[in-house]
């Protein structure tokens, strides 16, 4: 490896932990992912322990990968992140419950570690490298297992009092609605993510419906098999119910996003995660009824809602970019971005 390098050329470690899956990946000064390792996300009742195994192991890789120093590692953590950044509160998705994850990490990995919010990374990502760039108040919502949400205000990410802003996914917008993982009713992630999808398509399949054919066909008929990406697939090819869904999706997607502009004024919306992958099929409807249901309407500008550009990789960067900014100081992220 080459020694002493002048800041900003050392690489730096980001691994997304979410519901399902455990990505790390090695990113340059630019945003570029050199390398990456995936893992399945050990089951929500799994020991903590053992997702941070599989943290472990994953960075292990991308170390052997890499062809000059680590600065360190990011880890964005879909859960609830302390306001001091060491110590993931709760995570609906794992088993982590108070769960000093940060100096844990450091201590195994024997690297300096930055822990945020998956979904904050992912802002910070965009707005560093994708579609957020130039937009000085912007909003993220990403659509995966669930929903998450962060806010970028003059080149920081805004964290709250207690560290836990941005979890837009569990607003209420159906009082005694669907019971969420988060133990409340009616939560926003529940009508629109993956999850939500999931559910409506097996339902949809148990009642046996004709009308479902095309959509049954992309699980063999069980209902138990068919996941969210299937409804992408089946709307892409022109499946009437799959189309159906998508746009029940959207509309939820849109209907939220307007309570949140009515609160928060954002220049941009960016929408990322996996949900989102399916585009305008999504977000065309998502916009109709943003448009429908934002407070004002007629009377005032109303923020664009594009696609996220970073696709999946979003939060694994932003978390390696956030290590880069804590060790060099916002002031060099800052500057990259107004020179764009």
């Amino acid at each position: 490896m080459a020694p002493d390098l002048p800041p900003g050329d050392e690489l730096t470690i980001g691994v997304d932990v979410g519901g399902t899956k455990v990505v790390a990946g090695l990113v340059d000064a630019s945003g570029a992912v050199l390398a990456h390792a995936r893992r399945d996300t050990p089951g929500r009742t799994t020991r903590p322990s053992v997702v941070e195994d599989v943290i472990v192991d994953a960075v292990a890789e991308m170390l052997a990968a890499a062809d000059r120093p680590v600065l360190g590692v990011g880890l964005g953590a879909a859960g609830f992140v302390s306001a001091d950044r060491r110590t993931v509160v709760f995570a609906p998705h794992l088993a982590w419950r108070d769960e000093p994850i940060r100096d844990r990490l450091a201590e195994r990995l024997g690297l300096p570690v930055v822990l945020d919010n998956d979904a904050k990374a992912a802002a910070w990502a965009e707005f560093r490298f994708g579609a957020g760039r130039g937009e000085s108040r912007l909003l993220l919502v990403t659509l995966g297992t669930g929903i998450g949400g962060a806010l970028v205000l003059d080149g920081r990410v805004e964290r709250g009092r207690y560290g836990l802003a941005g979890e837009y996914g569990h607003m209420q917008v159906v009082p005694d609605g669907e019971r969420c993982e988060c133990g409340n009713r009616g939560c926003w992630e529940q009508y629109s993510s993956g999850r939500a999808m999931q559910r409506e398509a097996r339902e949809m399949l148990a009642q046996d419906s004709p009308y479902a054919a095309g959509l049954a066909a992309y699980c063999d008929g069980d209902p138990a098999r068919v996941e969210g990406h299937h409804v992408t697939q089946a709307a892409r090819a022109g499946d009437v119910a799959a189309l159906e869904l998508m746009g029940d999706v959207g509309r939820w997607l849109g209907l939220g996003l307007a309570n949140l502009a009515a609160a928060l004024d954002p220049g941009r919306i960016v929408v990322g995660g996996g949900v989102s992958e399916a585009g305008d099929l999504l977000l065309a409807p998502a916009r109709e009824m943003f448009g429908r249901r934002l407070a004002g309407r007629g009377h005032r500008p109303i923020a664009p809602i594009v696609a996220a550009e970073l696709g999946p990789s979003a939060g694994m960067v932003g978390a390696a970019d956030l290590v880069r900014v804590e060790a060099h100081g916002d002031g060099a992220a800052t500057e990259v971005r107004t020179g764009e």
